[in-house]
């Protein structure tokens, strides 16, 4: 990340503080202003109706008008926002919804110290939205084996994809190779219809989606025709050394102790592995067979493996889907 960028992360707000529980947050260039505003104000506007607070842009300056809390939770979000436009060039509507999870408000992140954490691939730059996505990126980068769990939308996968992406650019390894167990068809891939893509593509759609959300279409494909990304169901990564690669086994809940010991011990030369998944969607049906949890507990004492477990707190999804998150998790724990 460049000094220029970091500056202008830095100094280009000023909040004033007024009477009547009145902030006014002013930029120094008016076309910064228009890009966090968003067209005819939407971005104000979607603002305005997730957090049921009063907003208004004049001039050079956004000015709120709420209580104080309410009022340190939009400056945040807005914050937040005019990092993402910075680094960017635009905003989207997961920005908006991700400017006021939880973890903006409480641990108030530093956007200077989260430019250490920002993975930039050709189409955007990704940022960590929580401590604990920090402490995730941080892993990925340094560790040789990660094992991470947590809820859906936590960012498990796209961030491990987003790192794989520029380790790969950057020529630091060879290969990205993405699996999952295809447990829905047993992983009896013969009896389905079609040619190998055929079969195991629908299983491994949430793993594309990831790629395509960081690199344009085309080169993702051509990636994939000359065998710089793989993506194959964790039945056919059986007998393989990997080296020079990046090595990410997604819904990794649905894997048995023997398959997740199976992928670990495929790490070769000059090789990352990443295990995730989501214990509270386990499909197997003897959920006992996960070995999700029990990797963690037998190999969370060794140095070079890295364990983190997120929670509905790291959602960063609609703020609603935290809070469905939170209330299965709590049902769960009492029955």
């Amino acid at each position: 990340m460049s000094n220029t960028i970091s500056k202008k992360i830095t100094s280009n707000l000023k909040f004033v503080y007024s009477e009547n529980n009145t902030v006014s947050i002013i930029f120094s260039k008016n076309e910064d202003l228009l890009g966090v505003a968003g067209e005819f104000n939407n971005n104000i506007k979607e603002l305005e109706k997730i957090t049921d607070t009063s907003i208004y842009s004049r001039g050079n300056s956004i000015i709120l008008k709420n209580n104080q809390k309410k009022n340190e939770i939009i400056k945040n979000a807005i914050s937040f926002l005019y990092d993402q436009y910075i680094i960017n060039g635009s905003i989207e509507k997961k920005d908006i919804i991700s400017s006021i999870s939880e973890f903006m408000i409480d641990e108030k992140i530093n956007s200077k110290e989260n430019i250490n954490y920002i993975i930039k691939t050709p189409k955007k730059s990704v940022i960590p939205r929580s401590e604990k996505q920090k402490s995730y990126v941080k892993a990925l980068r340094e560790s040789d084996i990660v094992i991470s769990s947590g809820p859906a939308g936590t960012g498990k996968t796209f961030l491990a994809v987003a790192v794989a992406l520029t380790m790969l650019l950057d020529k630091k390894i060879e290969r990205i190779i993405l699996s999952r167990p295809a447990v829905e068809a047993g992983e009896r891939l013969g009896f389905l219809p079609g040619d190998m893509r055929e079969k195991v593509d629908p299983y491994l759609r949430p793993l594309y989606d990831s790629l395509y959300d960081l690199l344009d279409f085309e080169k993702i494909q051509k990636k994939i025709e000359v065998g710089d990304i793989e993506i194959a169901p964790l039945a056919f990564m059986r007998g393989r050394t990997l080296k020079n690669s990046f090595a990410i086994l997604d819904e990794a809940q649905n894997a048995t102790d023997t398959q997740i010991k199976m992928f670990l011990t495929r790490i070769g030369e000059n090789s990352k592995i990443v295990i995730n998944g989501d214990p509270s969607q386990i499909d197997l049906t003897n959920k006992n067979l996960s070995g999700l949890d029990r990797s963690k507990k037998i190999l969370g004492h060794l140095n070079e493996i890295s364990i983190v477990d997120f929670d509905h707190k790291d959602v960063v999804r609609h703020p609603l889907v935290s809070k469905i998150v939170k209330a299965y998790s709590t049902k769960q724990n009492n029955d």
